[in-house]
């Protein structure tokens, strides 16, 4: 497993191939927009989505929790799809995501798609503090120092070997850090797109996820990624 390490506010993060972010002073795992139930509330609108996203989702959060063993776990946001997601969940989904929330100490931040507490156990707010870092869904406008958020989906696209690759991301830039969605069914969004290159006025750097590490490259102001 390779992941990159990150100085962020003073505070050492590591960030997994697998999508998510993880303090080890603070033995904290952090995820973002996991959607569960996107594809029953796709169906709902007549889209015929094959419904194994909320199982699929399910098992990389568990990779992630058997690889960290933290003892807090914080959801940025969008844990499920719509408020009444967590009412379509089939039962197994079910069973295996309260075993999860009475294992480890969860905090449900609230975002657009989850506007109320899910039900699970846990602590349900706008934003978590800890120490230097915020950890909210939606990255605040202007200068921030030591913000951690997700609702933004990021996605890069890089050359290798005369074809072009798009992953999903992290991004940063020293002052805030922008988790990529860890939801099956989650569309990206393009860092050059103009709702995230306003964050980081000054480029950064966009990690993009593989298979067993994750890969960094520069952008610039205009959010194109350059060289590793």
């Amino acid at each position: 497993m390779g992941a990159a390490t990150l100085h962020l506010a003073g505070e050492r993060l590591f960030l997994d191939p697998a999508g998510g972010l993880y303090l080890p002073a603070r033995q904290t795992l952090v995820v973002s927009d996991l959607h569960f139930e996107k594809g029953s509330a796709a169906a709902r609108q007549g889209s015929l989505l094959p419904p194994w996203d909320t199982r699929e989702t399910l098992d990389v959060l568990a990779l992630l929790l058997r690889r960290y063993a933290p003892e807090t776990v914080v959801a940025l946001g969008d844990t499920f799809h719509d408020d009444d997601g967590a009412g379509r969940l089939q039962r197994d989904d079910a069973a295996r995501l309260k075993a999860m929330a009475e294992k480890f100490a969860f905090v449900w931040v609230l975002g657009n798609h989850d506007k109320r507490a899910n039900g699970l156990r846990g602590h349900s707010l706008a934003e978590w503090r800890a120490g230097p870092l915020v950890f909210r869904h939606e990255a605040a406008a202007g200068r921030v120092m030591g913000e951690i958020s997700g609702h933004f989906h990021p996605k890069a696209s890089v050359p290798v070997r005369g074809t072009v690759v798009t992953r999903p991301c992290f991004v940063a830039d020293g002052r805030r850090l922008m988790l990529p969605a860890l939801g099956a069914y989650t569309g990206g969004l393009d860092v050059a797109d103009e709702a995230i290159r306003r964050l980081f006025p000054m480029g950064g750097r966009s990690f993009l996820l593989g298979r067993e590490r994750v890969f960094s490259f520069a952008f610039g102001a205009r959010g194109r990624a350059g060289a590793p």
